[in-house]
C-alpha cells in the first residue's frame, strides 16, 4: 500500500495564507496614493481644549431619520433635511411633525434655499438640483468643461443669484469615498453656478475633497473645505486678490465639513470626526495605503463617534469650540446653521436633526 500522504490542516491553511498575503500584496486596484506627510495634529487643548457642550443637544424626530447630512431653515419656518435614502424632509421647529419634500433617488448633501424659495441642493450623484415649495426637481447642472459631477457636495448663495458649490471628488462617488481618502490626491473642485445663463465655472481644482462651502458676509470671498488635508482655503470674489486663493485655517484638529456663515461675524465648521492617528501615520505611506484599500471596507480607519464644532471669525480665528466626547448628544457633525437663537445640527450618521442655543 502506498505511503502517499494527504495535505494536513497546516498544509491548507499555509497555502490559504500566502494567498491572503498575494491578494494584499499584489491584487489591482483603481488608485494611485500620493505620499503626504501631515503635520503633527494639534493637542484638544487650548482652543481646543475637551468639552461637552453638545451633550445636550435637542434631538429631533429622532430615530424617524437617517443621516440627515445638511439642514436648513425654509422661508415657510420648518428646518429641511436630506436623508440617506434619498428623501428631503421638512420638520417643524418642536419636533411635531415631519413630512416629505421629494425624493431625489440619489443622496442629498449640501442645501440652501435661494431668493425664490427653491431649495437648491447638491446631490453626490445627480448634480445640482433645484427643488421648488411643490417638490419639483429641476436639475441645474451635471458637468463643467466635459468633466461630469461625481461627488456633488455643499453649496452657497450669493446676493446675485450665483451659486457657488462643490464637486468633493472627480473620481470617487460617495459610496467609497474612503477611496479618495486612502489616495489622498487633489481630486476636487469649487465651481459656480449661473443661473441667468446656465453656465457652470470652474474656480479651483486640485482640491483634496472639496467638502463644505460658505460665502463671506460680504460676500468677498468664498470658503471650501479640504476635508484630507485639514485645512479650509478661501478664494477671493473681490478686490485686490480677485481669482487667487490662499489658506483660510490650517492643521484642524479634525476633519472639517460643513460650513456656514451666520452673515454677521462667524463661520460655523462642522468637524466630523477627530484626527485618526492610523490615517496619520498611513499618508506617508502609499504602500501600506494600497494593501489598506484592500480590505473590507469595515476595518478600515472610519469616522468616530464624537460631536465636534468649531467657530472662527472672519479672519480664521476660533470663537468657539463645542464638543460631545461620547457621540450621546450629537455625532459625526457634518452641518451646522445658525437660525436665530438655535444652532442647528446635521449629521451624515445620526438619527435626528439637533440643536443647541446659539452660543454668543
Amino acid at each position: 500500500m502506498s505511503d502517499v500522504r494527504r495535505p494536513g490542516v497546516f498544509t491548507h491553511l499555509a497555502i490559504v495564507i500566502l494567498l491572503l498575503v498575494a491578494y494584499l500584496l499584489l491584487w489591482p486596484i483603481h488608485m494611485d496614493p500620493e505620499s503626504w506627510t501631515p503635520p503633527e495634529a494639534p493637542e484638544l487643548a487650548g482652543p481646543y481644549a475637551v468639552n461637552d457642550k453638545l451633550a445636550a443637544t435637542t434631538r429631533l424626530v429622532d430615530g424617524q431619520m437617517r443621516g440627515p447630512e445638511d439642514v436648513a431653515e425654509g422661508p415657510d419656518g420648518f428646518v429641511y433635511g436630506g436623508l440617506a435614502d434619498g428623501r428631503i424632509v421638512k420638520v417643524a421647529h418642536d419636533g411635531s411633525s415631519m413630512t416629505d419634500l421629494a425624493d431625489t433617488e440619489g443622496r442629498p448633501l449640501g442645501m440652501h434655499f435661494d431668493a425664490a424659495g427653491n431649495l437648491i441642493v447638491c446631490d453626490a450623484y445627480k448634480g445640482l438640483l433645484s427643488i421648488n415649495p411643490d417638490g419639483e426637481i429641476t436639475v441645474l447642472t451635471t458637468e463643467q468643461g466635459g468633466k461630469p459631477f461625481v461627488f456633488t457636495d455643499d453649496v452657497d448663495i450669493a446676493s446675485d443669484g450665483t451659486i457657488y458649490f462643490s464637486d468633493a471628488s472627480w473620481k470617487y462617488h460617495q459610496k467609497i469615498y474612503k477611496d479618495d481618502a486612502l489616495e489622498h490626491r487633489p481630486l476636487g473642485r469649487l465651481l459656480a453656478y449661473h443661473p441667468d445663463t446656465g453656465e457652470t465655472v470652474l474656480l479651483l481644482d486640485n482640491l483634496y475633497f472639496a467638502n463644505g462651502v460658505a460665502l463671506s458676509p460680504d460676500e468677498s470671498f468664498v470658503l471650501v473645505n479640504e476635508t484630507w488635508k485639514y485645512r479650509i482655503t478661501r478664494y477671493w470674489l473681490t478686490g485686490e486678490k480677485k481669482g487667487t486663493h490662499d489658506i483660510f485655517i490650517d492643521n484642524l484638529p479634525g476633519f472639517p465639513d460643513g460650513v456656514s456663515c451666520n452673515g454677521k461675524d462667524t463661520f460655523w465648521v462642522g468637524i466630523a470626526s477627530p484626527r485618526d492617528s492610523l490615517l496619520d501615520s498611513l499618508l506617508p505611506h502609499p504602500f501600506l495605503r494600497k494593501i489598506v484599500a484592500r480590505l473590507p471596507n469595515f476595518v478600515r480607519p472610519d469616522t468616530a463617534d464624537y460631536g465636534f464644532v468649531l467657530g472662527l471669525d472672519v479672519n480664521g480665528k476660533v470663537t468657539h469650540n463645542l464638543q460631545d466626547p461620547t457621540g450621546k448628544g450629537f455625532r459625526v457633525v457634518t452641518s451646522v446653521e445658525e437660525v436665530g437663537d438655535r444652532l442647528y445640527l446635521g449629521s451624515l450618521k445620526d438619527t435626528a436633526i439637533g440643536y443647541i442655543p446659539t452660543p454668543r
